[in-house]
């Protein structure tokens, strides 16, 4: 119920003032956590004030009424732009807070805009709220001010005009949204397909896919090395097969062009990684001098045939400049194939035969410009007809070509000044060339029997040494047989001699594919933990052993156990014809006396006589190596006596009270670790005593001169006392 004021100049009712909450205490109820709605706050608060209004609102004029209504008004919307300013804070990190308090002063059909100016939005503010919670005020209060009417009408026209404005706004800021995700869409899209144009096929140089393709190159430059030259010298070859000639050029020509898109397409490795992005292999590829020749090779001279005809095929001498991928293809294969001096042999023959072809060409050529038949230097003359087949100038020219260059000589002598000057050129370069070649050859065939040689100098020394010592003749022919054995089954190289140059990864890998299998065979290192099996697998020691050899006696200390690889051995009696049992490929023996367990009854000695009845290979670890290799592995050591100890068991050839006993360090290295380790207990307990007879010894220094300073304090004062009783 509203509480009317009465005066003598004006009736007016008392306009209720909204409560205006503190912004830093709002912004602090809602960042702690309470919702109470504002809105109950704002109802509550205004009632009170109106009714404080109206006990002390009575001497005010209209004037100062409306001007405090506005000034109020005007620090609402304040307030809310502050508690908006702080929304929209709190949305940018990712955590919007939905305020029943502005809600319900914004209505559903406001929306705030980030772009507006504060004073605008103030204004557009407290014209609503004037609205929507104090119609009651405003219209009393226009009754008895009918000025005011005036001003609702232009405020009703404003709040018009900024419903439009904010429709305006609303489209315009909705068309800019849809913009802006349309262009984000795009920027995704277009990265989406610069990811994929990066993501491009790169082919691995060391690959066979680039192998491939080399050989698929070296066919196009080998045709242009030999085929252009002999078109261009003979006439007959270029003019009987043109159109033959014009597919195979542009079939190269393609080829040729395909290649620098390969090489702008192959790999490189920067860091031991593959680079694969365009950019940088093309620059790398552009960079070189490579790219500059392959453009050169790639040049159309071909359109001088327009101008000078098609008999001039020397035009295209421009393709020989990519000789250098032959140069390629032939390092390649060289590295792939198992026989590399037969086709290092086989390239320098090539080049010989390529030199001779093209210096018969030449000589042929020099011979048309001076003319056939003019002297006896030159090529006969063509009007006979023997003389005049294709076949027979080439293999004419190819014969003096061949003569010249390897100085046998029986060639007609030169007459004329130019013959002789190419005459001498073709000696020089048969020299060197020639010089070399030879030189060559002649190395790579001692360097394919180098090996042979090696094995030949053993055989050689070990004769000589059994000559010497007047060695039976029959041990003499069953080594030389184990030596051609050896050969024969190319078993004559030394494994590690061969591995040592590898890494100790890579040499690891091979022993593992070579030899873990047949190590996994034998039963105690079934169980084994992967590293222990690695490092006995570099430990194994092939050995191969001849018809009738011993590989162990009855009684002999084991100091190996052996896998048999291949071949048979038998277990025999004593007599060493009686057999018990043929061990035939994957059986191994001799596993039990190399881990010297405690109480075995056989104790580390052979228990059977074992020999071999055909040629034998064999796989032999020393116990040595075993022993170092568990130094590493304790629990592995423990498991394989467990193991080892189970198998005497089954056999009847353990004693348990002995083995229940403990454990005796018999192992020499065992002994030796454990007097290290009480030799190091001395050390330190020593060292201790030292610094304790130190520590002691400065304590009595210490004592003894505070005593020395007492007595000779006590001293002189009996000294000075003796003195006075003198006097």
């Amino acid at each position: 119920m509203k509480v009317g004021v009465i005066n003598t100049h004006h009736s007016y009712i008392n306009v209720p003032r909204p409560a205006v909450q503190d912004a830093d205490v709002g912004v602090g109820r809602i960042e702690n956590g309470n919702r109470r709605s504002l809105a109950e706050a704002y109802d509550s608060s205004s009632i009170l004030q109106t009714q404080e209004h109206g006990d002390s609102c009575s001497g005010y004029s209209s004037t100062n009424n409306s001007q405090a209504v506005k000034g109020v008004l005007h620090r609402i919307p304040n307030f809310l732009v502050t508690l908006k300013d702080w929304e929209n804070r709190i949305s940018d990190e990712g955590c919007q807070i939905s305020d029943s308090f502005l809600e319900k002063i914004q209505g559903p059909q406001l929306r705030w805009s980030n772009n507006c100016n504060n004073q605008n939005l103030c204004d557009e503010i407290s014209e609503e709220i004037m609205e929507q919670h104090l119609p009651n005020a405003i219209s009393q209060y226009n009754v008895n001010n009918n000025s005011n009417k005036d001003e609702e009408k232009k405020k009703k026209e404003k709040k018009g005009k900024s419903d439009g404005k904010k429709e305006k706004r609303k489209d315009t800021e909705m068309q800019k949204n849809k913009e802006k995700h349309r262009n984000k869409d795009k920027h995704k899209k277009r990265d989406k397909k610069e990811e994929e144009k990066k993501d491009i096929f790169v082919i691995d140089p060391s690959g066979n896919l680039y192998y491939y393709w080399l050989f698929c190159i070296t066919l196009p430059v080998m045709y242009n090395w030999t085929m252009i030259i002999a078109r261009a010298c003979f006439d007959e070859l270029q003019n009987d097969h043109l159109e033959m000639w014009f597919i195979f050029d542009y079939i190269s020509d393609i080829i040729y062009i395909a290649d620098m898109f390969v090489r702008t397409r192959t790999g490189y490795l920067e860091q031991g990684l593959l680079v694969k992005e365009e950019l940088k292999l093309k620059q790398k590829y552009t960079g070189t001098l490579q790219f500059k020749l392959d453009l050169l090779s790639v040049i159309p001279t071909d359109l001088l045939y327009f101008k000078l005809g098609l008999n001039y095929p020397e035009l295209r001498i421009n393709r020989v400049l990519k000789v250098s991928r032959m140069f390629e293809f032939f390092q390649q294969t060289e590295t792939r194939t198992n026989y590399p001096n037969i086709f290092r042999i086989s390239t320098l023959v090539m080049y010989i035969v390529i030199i001779i072809h093209w210096n018969a060409c030449v000589y042929y050529s020099i011979s048309k410009a001076i003319g056939f038949g003019t002297d006896t230097w030159v090529y006969p003359n063509t009007s006979d007809p023997e003389f005049a087949r294709l076949a027979r100038k080439y293999v004419y020219s190819l014969y003096w070509s061949t003569l010249t260059l390897t100085t046998i000589g029986e060639t007609p002598p030169p007459v004329k000044d130019s013959e002789y000057f190419f005459v001498v050129v073709d000696f020089l370069v048969g020299v060197l060339i020639f010089a070399t070649i030879v030189g060559n050859i002649g190395s790579m065939i001692s360097n394919m029997n180098a090996a042979r040689a090696e094995f030949q100098g053993r055989i050689d020394a070990i004769k000589q040494y059994m000559h010497f010592r007047n060695v039976n003749r029959e041990i003499e022919k069953r080594v030389i047989k184990w030596f051609d054995y050896l050969w024969t089954n190319k078993k004559a190289v030394d494994e590690r001699e061969v591995l040592k140059y590898l890494p100790d990864k890579l040499r690891a890998e091979i022993a593992i594919s070579v030899h873990l299998d047949t190590l996994k065979k034998v039963r105690i290192f079934a169980d084994c933990e992967a590293g222990l099996l690695v490092e006995l697998v570099l430990k194994l020691q092939p050995q191969v052993y001849s018809p009738g050899d011993y590989i162990c006696r009855k009684g002999d200390i084991g100091r190996e156990m052996y896998i048999i690889k291949e071949g048979k051995l038998a277990v025999v009696a004593d007599d060493g014809i009686t057999q018990f049992v043929v061990l035939s490929d994957g059986s191994y023996f001799g596993e039990i006396s190399i881990l010297n367990i405690k109480g075995s009854k056989a104790g580390n000695r052979r228990t059977a006589n074992i020999r071999s009845i055909g040629y034998s290979d064999l796989f032999c670890l020393s116990k040595d190596d075993l022993m170092e290799a568990l130094i590493e592995y304790p629990d592995a050591k423990v498991l394989l006596e467990e193991k080892g100890k189970e198998i005497l068991l089954k056999d009847g050839l353990l004693e348990i009270n002995v083995t229940n006993t403990g454990s005796d360090p018999k192992n020499i290295e065992e002994k030796v670790s454990q007097m290290e380790g009480a030799v190091d207990n001395l050390q330190t307990k020593l060292a201790r005593l030292l610094t304790e007879y130190d520590a002691t010894q400065q304590k009595l220094k210490k004592r003894l001169t505070q005593v020395e300073k007492i007595l000779k304090s006590n001293m002189q004062f009996e000294f000075s006392d003796l003195e006075e009783l003198d006097k």
